[in-house]
């Protein structure tokens, strides 16, 4: 107990300032700025814009991408294990069947902000045949793809009131 108290005064008295203000600095970390300019195909069969990952920025709690999803386009169903995600869409609208055997099912549109819990099975889609859906990816994953496992379930394709739309 005493090392730790010793150690924490330590840090405290580097981080005083002329005028006597205690401020808290991290050593050895700093601000990144990425600018998307890499593409990569994730697991979930979707391309994504590279942003902020232990990867590109030394993040250690979490990541950001922007995902484009093309008309009509799919992910394969899949669960981001013991990793939150938080999504807010940019443009268009999608749909999303999500849960055990992927029952339930979800629509967001520009605008809108969508929370996926940990290890909730889901599989998002475009449900425009002319445009993309573009929306910004939040997990708490840092490394983006190592949390993604395949869900082996059949794709339970559109919603029975979209099919004849």
């Amino acid at each position: 107990m005493a090392r730790r108290h010793k150690d924490e005064f330590r840090s405290l008295r580097k981080s005083v300032s002329r005028d006597g203000q205690k401020r808290r600095t991290v050593i050895g970390k700093t601000c990144v700025v990425i600018r998307p300019s890499k593409a990569y195909h994730g697991k979930q069969g979707l391309d994504y814009s590279a942003g902020i990952s232990t990867q590109s920025a030394g993040s250690t709690g979490l990541c950001m991408h922007l995902l484009s999803l093309p008309p009509s386009g799919r992910s394969i169903p899949h669960y981001h294990r013991r990793h939150e995600s938080i999504i807010y869409v940019l443009s268009g609208k999608a749909g999303m069947w999500y849960g055990d055997a992927l029952r339930r099912h979800l629509t967001v549109k520009a605008g809108d902000f969508l929370y996926i819990p940990a290890n909730i099975p889901h599989l998002p889609y475009n449900l425009s045949n002319t445009t993309s859906c573009t929306a910004v990816v939040a997990r708490t994953d840092p490394n983006e793809q190592e949390s993604v496992v395949i869900y082996d379930v059949p794709d339970p394709g559109l919603p029975k009131q979209q099919v004849n739309r």
